[in-house]
């Protein structure tokens, strides 16, 4: 046995037992660990940023991208958004126990389905310190444990966020093993946690393409995951010229590290010298490298796209461009370069949006409203772990309600079966 190996299992273990702990806390002591939480992580912010500004002078040292050092750069106002978010996954109503379905079978037999935790989650990511705090909250309103690993560039700023997390714990009697950070940041504790079948239940990545798929390709356990946020935006020749500039706008430049933020701009022919050649002229005059196909390269500051620039996840002030004949076009685009994340149509035609949503299959699905919105904490969850892009169990934003299973509870009156 490796010591990887060896440390995950010990923590497996340790949160195996931890989680039978939380199921049979009850709602309103996972509720005191969540406000305590938040409480320590307001009180630790000075701590928090010392220790951020540690990893982000060892990043730039280590030629980071500007994208992940945005990533992983903290300020008070992101340490005010981590405990916002606690604050908000507290006040959630607790999903353990409820009754997703009730029936009575002619047999007497009374039947419910009721919500129950997953059991142990692993948790891989890079960068994001203020996964940490999300990933830890949404397990502990779920009544899951959780194992975090984060990334090297980001282990002193998530131990900061952890201890604050234990303190939320301790202050209300649960079990420190409920939120594990992971002590060593060597790329053997992902191999181990991949491997860690029996032990952990899922595991959920938040990261890069490169990790994403390693996960993927590795894991002997199921896995919530999402390759990238490849976000298409389409214009439609209906489309509110006030709100689609403004919308466009935000998709792209409100935070380009996201991955909701817009990669992929779609053009109805018919607007392409009017509406279309306005917007493009917004995002260039806002800095946004325009890589158009052939049909867009006579406007103004548009430069000649290659063909990896489409289905291609920038996360940075680029953005592809493309003339689409119609909404079936814009349908058949982002089929063929989509990665299932989120697209948005802008339109006042009705009929366009619901060819939109009904000829497409991404976990979410926009009209009128920026992509930016992709986020758990957008959609009322509080938090999320990620967006997931799979079918099966959990799909779009994995919030706490998509972190547990279900269960079905039966009851008779001596009931026999004949």
């Amino acid at each position: 046995m490796t010591d990887a190996t060896a440390l995950i299992e010990g923590m497996g273990r340790a949160a195996q037992g931890a989680q039978a702990a939380l199921a049979q806390a009850g709602a309103a002591r996972r509720t005191a660990a969540l406000v305590a939480a938040a409480d320590a992580v307001a009180a630790a912010e000075g701590a928090i940023l010392a220790a951020n500004a540690e990893d982000m002078a060892a990043a730039g040292a280590r030629g980071i991208s500007g994208a992940m050092l945005n990533r992983l750069r903290l300020d008070p106002g992101r340490v005010a958004g981590i405990v916002a978010g606690l604050r908000a996954v507290a006040a959630q109503p607790d999903p353990l126990g409820a009754v997703i379905a009730a029936w009575e079978m002619p047999s007497g037999l009374r039947i419910r389905r009721v919500r129950s935790p997953i059991g142990v989650i692993g948790v891989i990511y890079e960068s994001r310190p203020n996964v940490t705090a999300d990933a830890g909250a949404l397990c502990l309103r779920s009544g899951n444990a959780v194992i975090l690993r984060g990334g090297s560039e980001s282990a002193r700023s998530s131990a900061a966020i952890h201890r604050a997390m234990v303190a939320g714990l301790r202050a209300a009697g649960l079990p420190e093993a409920a939120i594990q950070l992971v002590p060593v940041t060597d790329r053997a504790a992902v191999g181990a946690m991949l491997g860690a079948q029996g032990l952990i239940d899922v595991i959920v990545p938040r990261g890069g393409k490169s990790l994403v798929a390693r996960v993927q390709a590795e894991a002997r356990v199921p896995v919530f995951a999402h390759l990238e946020g490849i976000c298409h935006i389409y214009v439609d020749a209906a489309a509110d010229p006030d709100k689609a500039r403004r919308v466009v706008l935000n998709a792209k430049t409100r935070r380009t590290e996201v991955c909701g933020a817009a990669e992929c701009l779609l053009i109805h022919r018919a607007i392409v010298d009017g509406l279309g050649a306005a917007i493009i002229a917004d995002l260039i005059a806002a800095g946004v490298e325009v890589r158009g196909g052939a049909a867009l390269r006579h406007l103004p500051g548009v430069r000649p796209a290659s063909p990896e620039d489409f289905g291609r996840e920038f996360l940075e002030m680029i953005i592809a461009a493309e003339v689409v004949e119609d909404v079936a076009g814009a349908i058949a685009h982002i089929r063929r370069f989509g990665s299932s994340h989120t697209e948005a149509i802008l339109t006042e035609d009705d009929a366009a949006a619901a060819a939109f949503f009904e000829g497409l299959d991404s976990a979410i699905l926009m009209r009128n409203a920026s992509t930016q919105f992709a986020d758990g904490g957008e959609f009322g969850m509080g938090a999320e772990i990620g967006i997931a892009t799979g079918k099966l169990h959990a799909r779009g934003p994995v919030g706490a309600e998509q972190l547990t299973t279900f269960r079905y509870l039966v009851e008779g009156e001596g009931t026999i079966r004949g």
